[in-house]
């Protein structure tokens, strides 16, 4: 293959186990020990630490499956702290501003960076530096790939993380020798490829990334469309992908969650449907967005023999809106519903959809709403909870104690957003 055209360089900082490290950085105990951490209500596996992997745990396994090799190499097991676990990605983010002005955040745990501006340092030491720094002020360890495209790099950085020769970082920007780390990936694990493309790539001995790189364009575009020869062209140094400032705004949004016991009463239902509308009218402010859809939606368990029974209504809001309370009140009379009594509700749930942005929502000529007062009951709503901490201020809609809640017995503090919870430093006995 012919070698790269020349391109900034792009690097992508990835977390390493994010949630399991999380975990670590105030409990040292926990260095060298096998960690998972369980999905809402402590069903699921969601996240392993590279010795709980070693073990053979794997990846969306029930934990009851498991209990015996838990049991058996004590593998320390937390319930998901999503508090902790996005302000210690907060901290990571901004770290890593401190070294490029050009940082799209990717996900929780995985930011791309812009080194445009670097090409004349060490692109490698640079990066050795970005890593340090990180575990120094956050306690995260991290990977970074560099490349001349956001899919090469996403390759350099998985085998950085895997190969330890590589000690965390590995630069591909301009490199000669690009082709051997392309043979060396599975087409599976490349940035863009999903299942399904994996299996049709399979049927056509395409099993690597040089593979893929080397397939004819025409056979590309017609099997995985224009998304896919992009991928193909990143994956041939030819940029596709460019690098966002800013997410793009989401077409929908969903708040829902599984009960921690199976719930039966209309007002307990209620309550959750508040909570979750409240969790999406925040989400969807952030974005500055207003919406003309809700959909409240519920269900039973169906893997259990009992009654069957789920539905959904969609409302359609008369005025675009992003007033919690004006969208609680809807999703309640989108409850009473749907509600049947007599059964044993495992999940219900809201979606937002429908969106436009708020400063150019247009107004009904009947509304009935003082939208001038809902929009500052709003704004300081959001200003005090952004400022002293989520659910300081919330609807009593959404219930106090909400005994339905999620199960999560084995969680950790949240050293870092709750006062009732930060770390103890113990002087020791004096001798």
């Amino acid at each position: 293959m012919a070698k790269a055209l020349k391109n900034p360089p792009v690097a992508v900082v990835d977390c390493n186990n994010f949630y399991a490290s999380c975990e670590r950085v105030f409990n040292p105990k926990l260095q060298g020990k096998p960690i998972v951490v369980l999905s809402n209500n402590d069903g699921i596996i969601v996240a392993r630490s590279e010795e709980a992997k070693a073990l053979g745990i794997k990846m969306g396994e029930p934990l009851f499956k498991v209990e015996d090799i838990v049991k058996k190499h004590k593998v320390n097991v937390f319930s998901s702290n999503y508090v902790l676990y996005g302000d210690i990605s907060h901290r990571v983010m901004a770290t890593l501003e401190q070294f490029s002005p050009d940082v799209e955040i990717y996900s929780i745990d995985e930011a791309f960076i812009n080194l445009a501006g670097f090409k004349r340092k060490n692109l490698t030491e640079y990066s050795r530096e970005i890593r340090e720094t990180v575990y120094k002020w956050v306690g995260i360890p991290v990977s970074i790939g560099i490349a001349e495209t956001k899919t090469l790099s996403k390759i350099a950085n998985r085998v950085a993380k895997k190969d330890p020769k590589y000690n965390g970082v590995l630069n591909l920007y301009g490199s000669t020798n690009i082709d051997e780390y392309l043979k060396i990936t599975d087409v599976s694990d490349v940035w863009g490829v999903g299942h399904q493309y994996t299996k049709l790539l399979r049927k056509n001995n395409i099993n690597s990334a040089f593979d893929l790189a080397s397939t004819n364009d025409k056979w590309i575009k017609k099997n995985m469309t224009v998304m896919g020869l992009r991928t193909v062209f990143e994956l041939r140094g030819i940029p596709c992908v460019s690098l966002e400032n800013s997410p793009p705004a989401k077409k929908a949004i969903i708040s829902s969650r599984s009960f921690g016991r199976y719930v039966e009463t209309i007002e307990e239902i209620k309550e959750a449907v508040s909570l979750f509308v409240s969790r999406a009218a925040e989400k969807m402010r952030e974005q500055h967005s207003a919406c003309k859809l809700l959909t409240v939606f519920l269900r039973t368990n169906p893997f259990k023999k009992t009654p069957q029974y789920h539905n959904g209504v969609l409302v359609r809001m008369p005025v675009p809106t992003d007033a919690t309370s004006e969208l609680t009140s809807y999703a309640m009379k989108g409850v009473e519903q749907i509600f049947k009594s007599g059964f044993l509700y495992q999940k219900v749930g809201v979606m937002l959809a429908g969106f436009e942005p708020v400063d150019r929502s247009q107004l009904g000529l009947f509304d009935t709403e003082n939208r001038i007062k809902l929009a500052k009951v709003t704004d300081t709503l959001d200003r005090i909870n952004i400022e002293y901490g989520s659910r300081t201020l919330f609807y009593a809609s959404s219930g106090i104690k909400r005994p339905w809640g999620t199960k999560s017995d084995m969680k950790s503090p949240r050293y870092t957003t709750d006062w009732e919870n930060l770390p103890e430093v113990s002087a020791g006995e004096k001798k």
